[in-house]
């Protein structure tokens, strides 16, 4: 387990002073606070983090620019995120595939190289395929991969916590499923829809739009028990499937970051994830809340790290 580095020198801001890492002056931002979305505009990561950095403007008291830096699977944004100045000027936003990259040889960017700020997400994937495909069970899908009649599985990219939920899918029943790697959850959906793929296992709070209007239809839930805005959709144990899997977001700073400024950051960020606006936006989309402060996140992380590095495409852990 790391430790975290006390700073040699006094922290470029204090935000309990009114002084966000603005004044440091990120780089590329304009002197705002820059965030480091490693997927497309759009999907799931993309909307919390806009939520969140939206609330923080007003808790932490910066101005935030929100940057997608897609590609690789989230290899590109987070290494942009842990090459920044560890200074408090840029926050990268993690997602679990932070922990299963590397094992792959997809990147050298592990949680070694991030310090947590804040996790404020879990949320489990969901089969979801086109309203109008012949698809009307997780059984449907399988058979079909079963007979070689399909099952082309669209996902968030090569490596991410979506492939892998769909990869232990067809490893616990014994098929093999073809995978069309996304960069990020929406164009993932958007090709379900325009017939590219089968069906996606993306989060159930990125399909939700779309299953309420009736252009797709999620035939399970890999979590624990149903979810409240899909509570027809059965989970994948009452379907007699034993997979769960699912991804996590948080918010954390490159490593080496003084550990004043990852500290002010936390407080004002655990603000901004509690506030009445966030939670509300959370609900109303369907996203989890889970909560970790700064070295819960990081011993999460570790663990994460070492637990894809025995299973290499397991699920992850609330």
């Amino acid at each position: 387990m790391r430790t975290r580095k006390l700073a040699l020198i006094p922290p470029l801001v204090l935000l309990a002073a009114g002084c966000g890492p603005a004044a440091s002056g990120g780089s590329g931002s304009g002197g705002a606070v820059e965030i480091v979305v490693p997927y497309a505009a759009g999907g799931g990561t993309d909307q919390t983090a806009r939520q969140l950095a939206t609330a923080a403007e007003k808790t932490c008291g910066f101005n935030t620019v929100v940057s997608n830096k897609e590609g690789a699977g989230g290899a590109i944004g987070f290494q942009a995120a842990a090459d920044a100045d560890p200074d408090g000027s840029t926050l990268g936003i993690v997602t679990a595939e932070v922990a299963m990259l590397a094992h792959r040889g997809v990147t050298d960017v592990t949680p070694d190289d991030m310090d947590g700020v804040l996790q404020y997400n879990f949320d489990p994937a969901a089969l979801t395929v086109d309203a109008g495909s012949d698809y009307d069970s997780v059984h449907d899908v399988i058979e079909a991969a079963d007979r070689g009649a399909g099952a082309t599985i669209g996902t968030s990219g090569a490596g991410s916590i979506w492939e892998a939920a769909a990869k232990g899918l067809a490893a616990e029943e014994g098929v093999e499923m073809t995978y069309a790697p996304f960069e990020g959850a929406a164009p993932a959906i958007t090709a379900v829809l325009g017939g590219q793929v089968d069906a996606t296992t993306v989060s159930g709070a990125e399909v939700r739009a779309q299953v309420e209007s009736g252009e797709l239809n999620s035939l399970a839930v890999m979590g624990e028990e149903r979810l409240s805005f899909l509570p027809d959709t059965p989970t994948l144990r009452e379907e007699g499937i034993d997979w769960i899997s699912g991804t996590w977001r948080g918010v954390a700073v490159p490593e080496g970051t003084p550990q004043e400024t990852v500290a002010e950051l936390e407080t004002c960020f655990n603000e901004a994830a509690r506030s009445e606006a966030f939670t509300s936006f959370m609900e109303k989309g369907g996203f989890g809340v889970r909560y970790r402060g700064a070295e819960e996140f990081d011993s999460f992380m570790d663990a994460e790290y070492e637990h894809f590095g025995q299973t290499m495409g397991g699920a992850g852990n609330e």
